[in-house]
């Protein structure tokens, strides 16, 4: 079952897989909840990497991206041991701001979760002041990858 996620905007994709651990599950076997913020998180790390927006390139530039809301909407349970795959799409948008939705797979390429992250920017040399305007090396960014 696959989910359309529809935007004005444009986006840019990205999948990535991990195995479920252990660690993450509850006595039944099945994913925690809770955990499927860090599969985001392990997405979105990934997507950065492989299109230069990574935490590290952020703090390089003096900033930093903290969540200030976040969604999931579970489908279906993961269990310890199954290749999760995780779709992490960056959408575009005029504010200041990072949004990513998440689309969360099972090896069975079933839709497992659904999710959406949102960051700013905020001074990360200083004292951490919300940043209202789009910092400058987010607009090169988003011109490298034809977003404008």
């Amino acid at each position: 079952m696959k989910r359309k996620m529809p935007s004005k905007y444009k986006k840019i994709e990205h999948t990535s897989q991990v195995r479920v651990r252990f660690v993450e599950t509850d006595p039944l076997g099945i994913v925690w909840h809770g955990n499927y913020i860090q599969y985001f998180e392990d997405g979105r790390e990934s997507f950065g990497r492989k299109h230069g927006i990574s935490y590290l390139n952020q703090k390089d530039h003096g900033f930093a991206t903290p969540i200030v809301k976040s969604s999931t909407d579970h489908k279906r349970p993961l269990r310890y041991g199954d290749v999760a795959t995780i779709k992490t799409i960056y959408v575009d948008n005029p504010a200041a701001k990072m949004i990513f939705r998440y689309e969360v797979y099972n090896q069975d390429e079933d839709l497992v979760c659904t999710g959406e992250t949102v960051q700013v920017f905020v001074d990360d040399i200083g004292r951490g002041e919300l940043s209202l305007n789009i910092p400058a090396f987010f607009l090169e960014w988003k011109k490298q990858v034809g977003l404008i």
